[in-house]
């Protein structure tokens, strides 16, 4: 979830705090907010970065806390395409002039979200290549700095979703028109990634499943590319959907995006993640027991409760880790609570 709370791309405090907190509650993995791989590529001015080696050092010191508390942590990869240049969502909306901090975004074609978001530039054959290499070297830095899971953020009408999908990709050139076509910088970006990446590390990518709009991105796309993706080194398709056009019609309802986890799950032969309103244990042991996928992200409920792991185990009765500064907390019969001795 995004925080918006940097300065020049720089994680700080805030973050450290934020992000910490999951890992104290007992989060198995806790992966931070969309990183931008370039300054253009930044959803607001306020978003975090990794575009410089100068962006290490302080990650770096988030990732050692969080795997002092025996979480696994990972970093998510992003560019925001033509969403890019907006104010966070507290400090207005739309586009941000240049005089406040604003920028001209980039696309894959030279069409805005809406008429309240920058006209974005359209991207040069050369430009793709960059944006390319770009990701790939966030992602050596994101190494360097410890991450052990990288998740390439290719959803929610940002850039890659946005080469996918027809309603926003007019290209006319090897990266335009055909499925094939479209989804050529998600093969490229994958490639390079997993390049730098040693092969014991998963790599994952989140992808919006449909653009819940006649004439787009759908699920039986969704499937192919995951299919692509897989054979080229993704361990794992994170399964959103929507974000790409204003005018979308989503039906939305508790766990409402499980079943294409399910499907690209049972399609692709890849491991998959839901997400989308699943709020309680309940939702999750029955997505785990019936096979439709192999990991349950949680977002906004992670924000209204950190600790969310340590109360759900605390009410199945199962034992889970607790920070030993905590224990006088754990549960009665905990081991831990009865060594604990205070």
């Amino acid at each position: 979830m995004c925080e918006y709370s940097s300065e020049d791309g720089f994680a700080n405090d805030w973050h450290l705090v934020h992000l910490g907190s999951r890992a104290v509650g007992g989060a198995g993995l806790v992966m931070t907010e969309a990183t931008a791989v370039t300054p253009e590529g930044r959803i607001s001015p306020e978003d975090l970065g990794i575009w410089s080696d100068a962006h290490i050092e302080f990650l770096a010191r988030i990732v050692r806390f969080l795997k002092s508390q025996g979480t696994v942590p990972g970093i998510q990869l992003a560019h925001a395409g033509r969403k890019a240049s907006t104010y966070r969502p507290w400090s207005g909306y739309g586009a941000v002039a240049a005089k406040d901090g604003g920028w001209t975004p980039v696309a894959p074609s030279a069409v805005a979200y809406s008429a309240d978001y920058a006209a974005p530039q359209a991207l040069s054959i050369d430009e793709i290549r960059r944006v390319v290499e770009a990701f790939r070297a966030a992602a050596r830095r994101a190494l360097d700095a410890g991450f052990r899971v990288i998740e390439i953020h290719g959803a929610h009408g940002y850039l890659l979703h946005e080469f996918f999908s027809p309603l926003s990709n007019f290209r006319t050139d090897a990266y335009g028109g055909s499925f094939e076509n479209r989804t050529r910088i998600a093969r490229e970006i994958v490639s390079a990634i997993r390049a730098e990446m040693p092969e014991n590390l998963p790599l994952f990518i989140r992808v919006s499943a449909t653009d819940w709009k006649q004439g787009g991105w759908d699920v039986d796309q969704a499937v192919e590319l995951a299919r692509q993706l897989a054979a080229l080194g993704v361990d794992l398709v994170d399964c959103s959907s929507a974000g790409l056009v204003q005018d979308q019609e989503v039906v939305a309802g508790p766990g409402f995006q499980v079943p294409f986890a399910a499907r690209i799950r049972r399609e692709a032969s890849v491991k998959t993640s839901a997400v989308g309103l699943i709020e309680t244990k309940e939702q999750i042991a029955e997505i785990l027991a019936k096979g439709e996928a192999d990991l349950v992200f949680m977002a906004r409920e992670f924000l209204r409760d950190p600790y969310w792991p340590l109360r759900a185990a605390r009410e199945l009765k199962q034992a889970i880790g607790w920070p030993v500064q905590y224990l006088r907390a754990a549960p009665p019969e905990s081991p831990a609570r009865k060594s604990f001795g205070g």
